[in-house]
């Protein structure tokens, strides 16, 4: 067994119920993807939100019933390795920031793989974002306070989209919320190698089945696609990263955020002792969850400042 950093002890013993698994392959796949949905209906129970659901897009806004003029929006890019979940997957996080701020929620299906390869994800993503730009004002949404979050794929691709609007003068973004995101299909990190052999959250090798389902083993892979690509960090709006010392994406998240300060950019890295992938979606009661969440609320809190604007 590798040496890798210890689990924080009150995540340990709650992993320690779960299922865990090495590999993915298709067949197992097929089999978990009913389960990765988003339960939408517990979630908005209690809620004072309205629903508005678009399916040619598709996407669904999440709007509160007392919304003020201008809001800040968030745009969610769910998580699931490329190749699981939907679009209400994760949404318990956005929904605490639409309670915090007042904020428009708005959250896309992108094109799974192996079904959907290549830039085809990402674009879905890019595609409901100008959507959600063009429709500011009938959403309520101030266009200068959208915000780009994901976690883990969902990450990974709210990076790719955020380099997309740099790079074709596409919509304006405030901030983007990147949590444990999926960065780099190269797979090679120190901490990549220290999660391969054992069951996991997600260890190596089911990373290897999620980007190769993704690229298709195409060589080379588009930045988009895999942000830690990019040649270039520059010119990016405010970041927000985090991640866990336990897991998989620790070494390619901290060196993302290294690669916007050496380019002149902001962003803002925590890396959680003893958290695996994950943490806070999976089990948010626990108390390096909560802080985690928390610490990222704050920073919303003071992005969205409107003194800042």
């Amino acid at each position: 067994m590798a040496t890798r950093p210890d689990l924080d002890p009150e995540l340990a013993a709650l992993l320690a119920d779960m299922p865990l698994r090495t590999t993915l392959d298709n067949e197992t796949l097929h089999q978990m993807r009913p389960y990765t949905a988003g339960p939408i209906d517990a979630i908005l129970d209690g809620r004072k939100i309205d629903r508005q659901d678009r399916p040619d897009i598709p996407l669904s806004i999440f709007t509160p019933a007392a919304k003020a003029a201008k809001a800040p929006c968030v745009y969610w890019l769910h998580g699931g390795g490329m190749v699981m979940g939907d679009r209400f997957s994760q949404i318990d996080i956005p929904l605490d920031w639409l309670d915090e701020f007042g904020a428009v929620v708005v959250t896309v299906d992108y094109r799974l793989a192996p079904e959907a390869t290549g830039t085809t994800p990402v674009e879905d993503c890019y595609r409901g974002l100008v959507w959600t730009a063009e429709h500011a004002d009938e959403l309520g949404i101030d266009p200068d306070r959208i915000i780009v979050a994901g976690t883990s794929a969902g990450g990974g691709l709210a990076a790719g989209v955020t380099l997309m609007a740099r790079d074709r003068q596409g919509p304006a973004i405030a901030a983007q919320v990147l949590i444990c995101p999926m960065l780099d299909h190269r797979n090679d990190t120190a901490s990549s190698r220290q999660y391969s052999g054992d069951p996991g959250v997600w260890t190596r090798e089911m990373n290897a089945f999620g980007w190769n389902a993704v690229t298709g083993g195409a060589d080379p892979v588009p930045a988009y696609v895999s942000p830690a690509r990019a040649d270039d960090l520059g010119g990016l709006p405010t970041t927000y990263i985090d991640v866990g010392t336990a897991e998989v994406f620790r070494d390619e998240d901290v060196d993302y955020a290294t690669r916007i300060w050496a380019a002149g950019g902001q962003a803002e890295l925590h890396v959680w002792a003893g958290g695996f992938h994950g943490f806070d979606a999976l089990y948010p009661k626990a108390q390096l969850s909560r802080e985690a969440r928390e610490t990222r609320t704050r920073w919303l809190a003071r992005t969205l400042t409107p003194a800042s604007w």
